[in-house]
């Protein structure tokens, strides 16, 4: 019998707002929050309190374990991280708000699903109920921890950027490729093994909260017709499709997100 493991999730505050409504966000496979977040995360100081999460290995958080993960438990790992952040600073946030791009997205399908009386409202960034398949996912878990992240990195830069992103911004690809080299490659399989069992696709319905999904018209891995089947699959959902934008929409476009943010989660 496999043994779950519910992961310890590191928590980076964004932004020092502490007074406004509690924003988290979660990241992608492969990055770290503050560079993925950061720069929305500037844009929102003066409507949210907005708290990142790491996943195993990545960034801050230098903690893994071999035992599997899945997108469940990594949900219920930041749920336990945002408690503990609020409890250290004596702050009380019953339900926040919460987005994430890829891989966060996900982890915000469960939230919505298994944590609903924390959740306010969510933002689904370039993501899908289901991502990939899951064969594809157990081979790059096992070529990563046999050989480490650089063999994925000419790969995750094409896959992460819409067209001529990388030309133009030299320094944000530089910067994510430095945060892939550092990821722990026992914890990036962790998080391949927990998306390779990861569908969602038939409890879209059982959402209630209100859902913005964001799609980029350039993003390869999770095309605009994933965002538009979390649109139209759960209660409340809308789309925003982001011209020009590949996988990484904070990154591309934070102006977008955030001001699609102030909107949709101000509600």
């Amino acid at each position: 019998m496999t043994v779950l493991d519910v992961p310890v999730i590191s928590t980076v505050e964004l932004t020092s707002s502490r007074a406004s409504p509690l924003l988290v966000v979660g990241p992608s496979l492969g990055t770290s929050v503050r560079e993925l977040w950061g720069e929305v995360a500037a844009l929102l100081t003066d409507q949210f309190h907005v708290l990142g999460w790491e996943l195993p290995g990545h960034g801050t958080n230098r903690s893994v374990s071999e035992h599997a993960a899945s997108m469940s438990s990594i949900a219920q790992g930041v749920v336990t991280a945002v408690d503990r952040f609020l409890a250290v600073n004596g702050l009380a946030h019953p339900r926040f708000a919460y987005a994430g791009d890829s891989v966060g997205g996900a982890v915000g399908l469960h939230l919505l699903l298994e944590h609903r009386p924390r959740i306010s409202g969510a933002i689904l960034a370039c993501t899908g109920a289901r991502l990939g398949d899951t064969a594809s996912w157990r081979e790059r878990a096992h070529l990563v921890a046999g050989q480490g992240t650089e063999v994925v990195v000419e790969g995750s830069l094409q896959r992460w950027f819409g067209p001529g992103f990388t030309q133009r911004r030299p320094d944000i690809t530089d910067t994510f490729t430095r945060r892939l080299l550092e990821v722990n490659p026992v914890g990036y399989a962790q998080v391949c093994h927990a998306l390779a069992g990861f569908d969602v696709t038939d409890r879209l319905a059982e959402i209630a909260a209100p859902v913005l999904a964001i799609a980029g018209d350039q993003d390869r891995p999770t095309p605009v017709p994933l965002l538009r089947e979390i649109a139209e699959g759960v209660q409340d959902g809308h789309l925003a499709v982001l011209p020009g934008v590949g996988h990484l929409a904070p990154v591309e476009a934070p102006e977008s997100v955030a001001d699609l943010a102030i909107v949709h989660l101000s509600a």
